[in-house]
């Protein structure tokens, strides 16, 4: 049984433990990707989404050039690769930041999911809000925001993410990300996110120990961040109740 983390769903809307249990046990047995292998490449035929059990994975695309734009840092209770649902090939490629265990689900397995227990399609939906939301919030600072700001929201981001799942503890948590990798998800190039961290460091916002990073000063980090904090209404009117469908 792969054992997903209900995290997402637990923090959009209310769960019965039959739709807990299914949801737990979706996805085919948990796979095992050791650090930088790659789970889906881009251009490949998609008949499966991804379910994050444990570890780090990028969602990037490869551009002409040969650049590469990480769009997404996915971690623990993730699903990945779900734009691409609306494809014949993927539109990204999914790889490894660490070791990490991942349940693929075959769409066949969700659309008999979604008869079985019709619930979770407006749950699916909420989900797909979420991570358009982030979007949003990923396109504006990108556009419009400094080099300064675009690192705040993404340390907010992965510090906001990570406490849900029990990973921060006193506003510290491991972040197994490269200053290269870091570059491609913010639009920088490897120095400049590196001269970046030193300003924060210098100015008491952040604190570096290996790959340990410490949010020093919460408060002034959000008043930095270009983007205010998401709060997911939980359980929305909109939303059918348990037995409602």
């Amino acid at each position: 049984m792969p054992n997903y983390p209900l995290t997402r769903f637990n923090e959009q809307g209310s769960l019965t433990e039959d739709e807990a249990a299914v949801l737990r046990a979706l996805g085919e047995s948990a796979a095992l990707h050791r650090r930088q292998s790659v789970i889906r490449r881009e251009r490949a035929a998609v008949d499966s989404i991804y379910m994050l059990i444990e570890g780090w994975v990028t969602s990037a695309i490869r551009l002409p050039s040969g650049q590469r734009q990480v769009v997404k840092v996915h971690i623990a209770g993730d699903m990945l690769g779900t734009p691409s649902m609306v494809l014949h090939h993927a539109a990204d490629t999914l790889t490894a930041i660490t070791d990490c265990r991942v349940a693929a689900l075959p769409l066949t397995r969700l659309r008999e999911l979604l008869i079985a227990y019709p619930r979770l399609g407006p749950l699916f939906f909420m989900s797909v809000q979420v991570e358009r939301l982030a979007l949003m919030d990923i396109v504006a600072a990108m556009g419009k925001a400094s080099a300064r700001e675009r690192l705040v929201r993404l340390l907010l981001d992965l510090h906001d993410r990570l406490a849900k799942i029990g990973a921060v503890e006193n506003a510290c948590f491991d972040m197994p990300l490269t200053q290269e990798l870091l570059g491609d998800v913010l639009g920088l190039t490897a120095v400049h996110v590196n001269r970046t961290m030193r300003l924060l460091e210098r100015e008491g916002l952040i604190a570096r120990h290996g790959q340990r990073i410490s949010l020093v000063d919460l408060e002034r980090l959000r008043k930095i961040s270009p983007v205010p904090p998401r709060q997911i209404r939980f359980d929305p009117v909109w939303l059918p109740g348990p037995g409602e469908m």
